[in-house]
């Protein structure tokens, strides 16, 4: 009987150099480990061999560190967010077994994927508990003086991880780490717009920007681009999604009223909670708004009918319940109406981009803006849900780092054409910071009508926004 297993994570570790430099005190630099059940012998093999890999591959190039070690079983890789810190994590190679043994299917791990899956877990601990050098204390001891950042790395990546317990389900658009928006006409967006420099200006004792999506895509942001990739990956991944489930599977009483319900996913539950007056339980975030320290901010998430804003508020508020009932009040009929005239004019997208699809699918990426489009991936979850095999997004990726590659040589506009076995046709094009794949399935097509078929989506789905090659 033939085994095949997936991608798996081996384990995840980060650990501070400068720490247990003295004999019996090694311990000391590990600042977290998982699996969270492992013995000391074997946290201390792993984080001193993971040192001595890259100590060892810094007499060769200084300048580079090392990202990755392969062996047969095994991809570890490695990353160095902050002075001193390192983030290791090591997966275990797909094996396919059989009468003749194992045999390791190392071609299906992607280096470029795994090691952005290792900056999302940075990016993420960062926006939330803020940079690790400034978690450190000036105690007596190393004990004293990593032990608030070792409990918050507990209590962050302890729920995190079983994001990354899900590997096999990670692919290029992990690498791109990109936002999807919602294109609009003109006076739609500019409804939009203005419908936030309202709330902007009305709330501008409390709230310092925000930002606005429509299932999920976004419209408009008043983020730092380094900051909105983040932010929109929690808010689409994680935090919209699980409001989502939780509402779809609740019963709702016909006896509670629509005032005493709450709109809010962050803050209150019910708002003519007389007990209650201040609301703790609310996300604070770090982001990069100076070039000194991050910024904290309280993240306040409303959403309507689909639509969700996401209001920044200055640390220094407190957040009351008769602020929650102050933004309710003014945000519900007015998001209701932003809502229908936004869901009016997506159907009518909809229904237009239903004409003569056909069966190509195409990802895009634009690395000026963060854009992201994808009609390979029929969903934000990463469950599997796409329309093409998990080789074809391989390939994708593949075609992405030699792409860079030749980039980085001095050639800056790239094309590569590749038919596989099973007859996919997969153009992959790079201009300008955006890049371009198609992916069609036909037999007897030749070059040139594939060329045709990429040109066509570009004009119909991208129009301007992407030069040809």
């Amino acid at each position: 009987m033939t085994e095949r297993t997936q991608l798996t994570l081996n384990n995840f570790f980060i650990y501070n150099e400068t720490f247990g430099r003295k004999e019996g005190e090694e311990e000391d630099k590990v600042m977290y480990y998982f699996p969270l059940r492992s013995n000391p012998d074997t946290i201390m093999k792993s984080v001193g061999l993971s040192e001595a890999i890259i100590k060892f591959t810094e007499t060769f190039n200084t300048s580079q560190p090392c990202e990755v070690l392969h062996t047969e079983k095994t991809r570890q890789y490695y990353y160095q967010p902050e002075e001193n810190f390192w983030m290791v994590m090591t997966v275990n190679v797909p094996y396919r077994s059989g009468i003749e043994g194992r045999e390791y299917l190392g071609s299906e791990v992607h280096d470029s994927v795994c090691h952005a899956v290792l900056r999302q877990a940075y990016a993420m601990a960062r926006l939330f508990i803020g940079p690790f050098n400034d978690l450190l204390t000036n105690g007596d001891n190393a004990k004293d003086s990593t032990s608030v950042i070792k409990t918050k790395l507990d209590n962050f990546y302890n729920r995190y991880l079983h994001n990354m317990l899900h590997l096999e389900h990670c692919d290029i658009l992990d690498v791109f780490q990109g936002v999807q928006f919602l294109p609009l006409d003109k006076n739609t967006f500019l409804h939009v717009q203005c419908f936030v420099n309202q709330v902007e200006s009305t709330f501008s004792a409390n709230v310092e920007f925000s930002i606005f999506l429509y299932n999920e895509q976004l419209i408009w942001s008043g983020l730092e681009p380094e900051d909105l990739q983040v932010v929109f990956r929690y808010l689409v991944n994680s935090l919209i999604p699980s409001y989502i489930e939780n509402q779809t599977s609740k019963t709702v009483s016909h006896s509670v009223s629509s005032r005493s319900f709450s709109r809010f996913i962050t803050g209150p539950k019910d708002l003519n909670d007389i007990h209650c007056s201040i609301i703790k339980k609310v996300p604070t975030v770090y982001l990069n708004r100076s070039n000194t320290t991050p910024d904290v901010y309280q993240m306040v998430v409303y959403r309507v009918n689909n639509a969700t804003i996401c209001l920044f508020v200055k640390n220094s508020v407190l957040l009351t319940m008769d602020i929650y009932r102050q933004f309710d009040e003014y945000l519900e009929s007015r998001m209701n109406k932003i809502a229908k005239e936004v869901a009016e004019y997506n159907s009518r997208q909809t229904a237009a981009s239903v004409i003569n699809e056909g069966t190509s699918r195409f990802v895009y990426f634009n690395r000026m803006n963060l854009a992201t489009k994808s009609t390979v991936h029929l969903d934000n979850r990463k469950s599997g849900n796409i329309t093409v095999t998990k080789d074809v997004l391989r390939i994708l990726a593949d075609i992405n780092t030699e792409h860079w590659k030749m980039v980085e040589a001095g050639n800056p506009t790239c094309e590569t054409i590749i038919k596989t076995v099973n007859d996919y046709w997969i153009v992959g094009r790079l201009s300008n910071a955006r890049e371009f794949y198609v992916i069609t399935q036909h037999k007897n097509a030749n070059i040139v009508e594939i060329n045709d078929e990429v040109k066509r989506i570009c004009d119909k789905q991208l129009k301007s926004i992407f030069f040809h090659v």
